[in-house]
């Protein structure tokens, strides 16, 4: 089965532990929903996020998911002038039996505006 990356970003409110809890499980539960993934299906996922957000790790937000045995690494992004704020990316590796051109990338709660191109 080919692997695949699936991308996605949400944007937080607020630096809060419990909006970090939120938007991630939120942002990682749809781009397994929309792409029709179980967590089975996951290789490996990269988190960032920017340097405003100091609240959490995202990817301790991921485990409650299910994640346990799935690599997880979270890295801060780069402090680019102007650059939307609070925002973590995802780039998740995945198993999927679909062509490139059809994985569904996800952008959430603002973040629609990093990638109008694959947002759906």
């Amino acid at each position: 089965m080919p692997m695949r990356g699936i991308r996605g970003a949400t944007v937080l409110q607020a630096d809060e532990a419990a909006e970090m809890a939120d938007a991630v499980t939120e942002l990682v539960g749809e781009m397994l929903a929309r792409n029709g993934l179980t967590t089975d299906a996951l290789v490996s996922i990269l988190f960032t996020a920017t340097p405003d957000l100091r609240c959490a790790f995202p990817a301790a937000a991921a485990r409650s998911l299910g994640l346990q045995d799935v690599p997880l690494i979270c890295a801060q992004e780069l402090d680019v002038h102007g650059a939307l704020p609070r925002v973590v990316r995802v780039l998740a590796h995945a198993e999927i039996d679909l062509p490139r051109a059809q994985v569904q990338h996800v952008y959430l709660r603002g973040a629609e505006a990093l990638r109008q191109d694959l947002a759906t």
